[in-house]
């Protein structure tokens, strides 16, 4: 808390208002505060809590003169504030109260409120004060803000409400694949336990994150990020290559997962050796790309709504682009020894879904299984069939990009070898002799 005195105060009134102080002329008649508006000091108190806190002083006017304010109209004052923070503005909003004498027997009411470890809704909105001036959050700016605050402790950032959803945003035939034939408990309450379904601050059932991704049909009608943006090109360089295949991949994040292995494996080629049976090359091991894309999906960060992941084919690589910087500040160097999840009710989620006949999924049961084995297969799996490792970059501090090394074609014993898509168009058939490591194109 600020401990103010008069002569900090009023340097800091010449100089106006900023991001920590706000001026307010106050009209008290009897009992009753007849400016500032209610709704309009809500706000700006909510703003304060949301930004970095700051104070607010009664009762300056607009051309910065300290009007003189009595006892009773402090009283008054006060009340007005406590009524305000504790009905108009949800949570509730902590703040101090100072009377701080000034010379000239004037007084001001100060009325201090430090950063919150909660995120505050007031009349206008959830507000956050830039500068002089009382702003509304962006949708992505208050994701981020719920992340960093109260519900940080309490909820992961996959359980956090989503916007105008609700219980009906939820398709039963998706999250019954979740819930219990042997509960007794409402199905409401069975959504919320495994964090499909939230309060918000007004106590109005949202869909979360974690609810929107799984159980809805279409998770990009409220997360517009939420999709696999797929595209196979023909050579090795980003706006040099042309564009063989391509697909917006939709639908809940196991569907999504399933349709993105399902669009490598027809977007890669397969050699063919004698060993002297036949032998089948992959241009990329199958378990490891199916290890990146569920951790792309699993532990990108949802709060970038119109951030997609990506899935880039070259002939010479595999990029994967996951949205948002490693969770909890671990370095890309930890990758392989360390583990931490962002989305963790995703992740336990998808430890109760079968992947069935997933292609790369070797003998796994479930999408999810041991914690922190992902980075170590793709490792080890991509290092067995190139000779090379993976590679993890963070790009701009707000991306993580995955680049899978491509297999290169034996030169002995070759009987072939076929690029196939059934996208957007169909690519020539690549054929490759023992005379020559690179490939010659026939229709």
């Amino acid at each position: 808390m600020t401990i103010w005195t008069a002569d900090e105060l009023l340097r800091q009134i010449e100089l106006g208002e900023d991001s920590r102080l706000a001026l307010k002329e106050a009209s008290v008649k009897g009992p009753k505060v007849v400016a500032p508006a209610r709704n309009a000091l809500a706000d700006e108190l909510a703003a304060l809590g949301n930004a970095t806190g700051g104070t607010l002083v009664f009762s300056v006017t607009d051309g910065g003169q300290v009007r003189e304010l009595r006892r009773e109209e402090m009283d008054a004052l006060e009340k007005f504030v406590y009524e305000i923070c504790s009905d108009t503005i949800r949570p509730v909003l902590p703040y101090n109260a100072q009377r701080l004498a000034l010379p000239e027997e004037r007084a001001a009411l100060l009325i201090e409120v430090e950063q919150s470890g909660h995120v505050h809704k007031s009349p206008g909105g959830y507000l956050t004060r830039q500068g002089s001036s009382t702003r509304e959050l962006s949708a992505e700016a208050l994701q981020r803000l719920f992340q960093r605050r109260g519900r940080s402790g309490l909820l992961g950032p996959d359980e956090l409400p989503v916007a105008e959803t609700g219980r009906g945003t939820l398709d039963a035939a998706l999250y019954n694949r979740f819930l219990s034939s042997r509960t007794l408990q409402p199905a409401t309450a069975e959504l919320a336990k495994l964090g499909l379904l939230v309060e918000d601050d007004a106590g109005v059932d949202r869909a979360t994150v974690a609810g929107v991704l799984l159980a809805a049909d279409r998770p990009d009608r409220h997360i517009p990020g939420a999709v696999i943006e797929a595209v196979r090109y023909h050579g090795t360089v980003l706006g040099k290559a042309s564009q063989l295949d391509a697909s917006k991949i939709v639908g809940p994040v196991d569907t999504q997962i399933r349709e993105a292995v399902l669009f490598a494996r027809r977007n890669t080629r397969v050699a063919a050796r004698k060993a002297p049976g036949r032998v089948e090359i992959p241009q990329f091991s199958p378990r490891a790309v199916f290890e990146a894309i569920v951790n792309a999906v699993v532990h990108r960060d949802y709060s970038l709504k119109s951030a997609r992941t990506r899935m880039f084919i070259f002939d010479d690589r595999l990029e994967l682009y996951s949205p948002g910087a490693l969770a909890n500040t671990l370095p890309i160097e930890a990758l392989r020894t360390r583990q931490t999840t962002r989305n963790e009710a995703l992740a336990s989620l998808l430890r109760m879904l079968r992947v069935d006949d997933i292609h790369g999924a070797g003998d796994r049961q479930y999408f999810l299984e041991l914690r922190g084995e992902g980075v170590p297969v793709i490792y080890e799996q991509t290092r067995e069939l190139t000779g090379r490792d993976p590679r993890y970059e963070l790009i701009g501090g707000a991306e993580l990009r995955l680049t899978l090394p491509s297999a290169r074609p034996p030169v002995e014993g070759i009987t072939g070898e076929v690029l196939v898509s059934t996208g957007i168009c169909t690519p020539p058939t690549l054929r490759w002799t023992r005379a020559s490591r690179s490939p010659s194109a026939s229709s």
